[in-house]
């Protein structure tokens, strides 16, 4: 009798509910963007239960817990941006965030909690459990040298409780090679990295989707430093055993097709890329997901990528598409929605249609005005677009309708005077709260508004030097000798901003910060005929 009971016992204790969802990652308003992840299960013998789930801001995978495996959470799929033009702000390279490595919470892969129903249970597997779990809470806290030594504790536990080379050993290696990419220990986490796709190699054959999924997190480890050859083989491979186990239409694969497409780009192979990532988004659609977070993501780079070659009429037909997409799903009083219409005016601006383009900046305008502070930095980047519009209109009127011209400078003159104090207050605000978002931000949350929020200030002021210009010419006083006083005021603020800001005020520079501030004084120095202190 106490045999019945005690195995009765040892049955619930092993007893899971039929499935279990796990969000992989959440939409975000901005335009540096998150990770997203892959659950995989690499401890099952018999077949891979992956249910891939997508909603719209988040998606994930739905797993089996009956099945007697353990279900590990493992690098996925890297979110890419690529930068449209040096006059957008908050465009970025493509493996900008591939390499996001300062922001911990952003970055949950190989760091979920383990639900664990195999049969091996001795003290040093618990302890794995325990140290695992405990390392994770580091990890989000941004406590990653307590987590380091958990996570060391945990492969070690992981070798002695289930085997040198069990796949939960796996698993162990690939939760401390995260915490070292976040960490830019790269040469401690590859080994990592190589040690966890061989165990599982040797465990499950090479040719297994198991391992081709931990070689299409070693493309994203490559991505992630630009080491684009070793990530094109990596996901090659990876590709292959997803094609031959899943199937050609597998969501997994088209995952791996993506990611295998941006690399290709970035080597210059334009069109195989495009190609791939043309296939990965059909993919999708066709399985239901055209409305998916991931999707619009691929679509928003494929757009991109057609901006970077001037085939301005495609990227415009990808932007309405998503910004359909994102007026049935979320409606217009959401960021993202925001976001997409923007892109397609500054889109739309490119192709010289400037009735639209203006039409939705100013819905764009008026939705932040509701939905954010007064002095936030996007309405100071939106006012700049507008701006940007008013004088692209007048140069297209100005032969025809010298008054309709001047109109279009005054409103490009008002609104660059917004964006100014807009992007001076978000300054101002970021240096005086520094220390206090330091200790309750992301790391890298106040540096990065702080860089923003320069660039849309300098960019201000060079424009509006170019409006000062522009008027000049139109009220057709210019001469020879007659210096634009309000232009050279404009870019002697340029200037002084800079200097202000970047030297003084411990604004830290970036490449685009630098390119605004040397494209005034160029221009400061061609004006005035002589050379400005730099």
């Amino acid at each position: 009798m106490s045999l019945r009971v005690a195995a009765a016992s040892l049955l619930k204790k092993l007893r899971f509910p039929a499935s279990h969802f796990f969000a992989a990652s959440t939409a975000t308003t901005n335009a540096f963007s998150g990770f997203a992840h892959i659950i995989v299960d690499f401890c099952c013998i018999g077949k891979l239960k992956l249910f891939r789930w997508y909603q719209t801001g988040a998606h994930g995978c739905r797993i089996d817990l009956r099945d007697p495996c353990l279900w590990i959470v493992m690098s996925g799929h890297v979110a890419m941006t690529l930068g449209i033009s040096a006059s957008t702000v908050f465009a970025e390279d493509a493996t900008t965030e591939a390499s996001s490595d300062n922001d911990p919470g952003g970055d949950l892969i190989g760091l979920r909690k383990i639900e664990d129903d195999s049969v091996v249970s001795n003290i040093h597997t618990a302890k794995w459990r325990v140290f695992t779990d405990k390392a994770r809470q580091f990890f989000l806290q941004g406590k990653l040298d307590e987590a380091e030594k958990l996570f060391l504790s945990a492969i070690e536990e992981a070798k002695e409780g289930f085997g040198e080379k069990d796949p939960h050993v796996a698993s162990a290696c690939n939760n401390l090679a995260e915490l070292y990419r976040v960490k830019k220990a790269f040469d401690k986490a590859e080994p990592l990295y190589l040690e966890a796709i061989n165990i599982l190699e040797e465990s499950f054959g090479p040719d297994d989707v198991r391992v081709g999924v931990a070689v299409h997190n070693l493309g994203q480890f490559y991505l992630g430093q630009r080491k684009l050859e070793e990530a094109r083989v990596s996901y090659e491979r990876a590709l292959k055993i997803k094609r031959r186990v899943l199937g050609y239409g597998h969501s997994e694969c088209s995952d791996t097709m993506y990611h295998l497409g941006v690399v290709l780009y970035l080597q210059g192979k334009e069109r195989d890329a495009e190609a791939l990532i043309k296939d990965s988004i059909r993919m999708l659609e066709e399985g239901g997901e055209g409305e998916s977070f991931v999707c619009i993501r691929r679509l928003r780079y494929l757009s991109q990528i057609y901006m970077k070659s001037h085939r301005i009429a495609e990227a415009e037909m990808v932007q309405r598409k998503i910004l359909h997409v994102m007026e049935l799903s979320k409606g217009w009083y959401f960021l993202d929605t925001v976001i997409a219409a923007e892109s397609l005016a500054l889109t739309l601006q490119a192709s010289g249609n400037t009735k639209d383009s203006k039409e939705l900046l100013e819905r764009c305008l008026n939705v932040r005005k509701d939905l954010l502070p007064s002095d936030h930095i996007q309405i100071g980047a939106n006012l700049l677009h507008l701006a940007r519009v008013a004088m692209l209109d007048c140069s297209q009127h100005k032969k025809l309708d010298v008054s309709r011209a001047k109109a279009e400078l005054d409103m490009a003159k008002n609104h660059l005077y917004n964006s100014i104090r807009i992007s001076r207050q978000c300054l101002e605000k970021v240096l005086k709260q520094k220390d206090k978002l330091k200790k309750f931000s992301k790391p890298g949350d106040s540096r990065k508004e702080g860089q923003v929020a320069l660039a849309i200030l300098l960019q201000s002021l060079y424009t509006l030097s170019s409006v000062e210009l522009d008027k000049q010419e139109l009220q057709e006083i210019q001469e020879r000798d007659n210096i634009n006083i309000e232009a050279q005021e404009a870019l002697l603020q340029c200037i002084s901003t800079y200097k202000e800001f970047v030297h003084k005020r411990s604004i830290a520079d970036t490449p685009e910060i630098k390119n605004e501030y040397l494209s005034c004084l160029k221009r400061a120095q061609n004006l005035f005929g002589h050379k400005v202190d730099e």
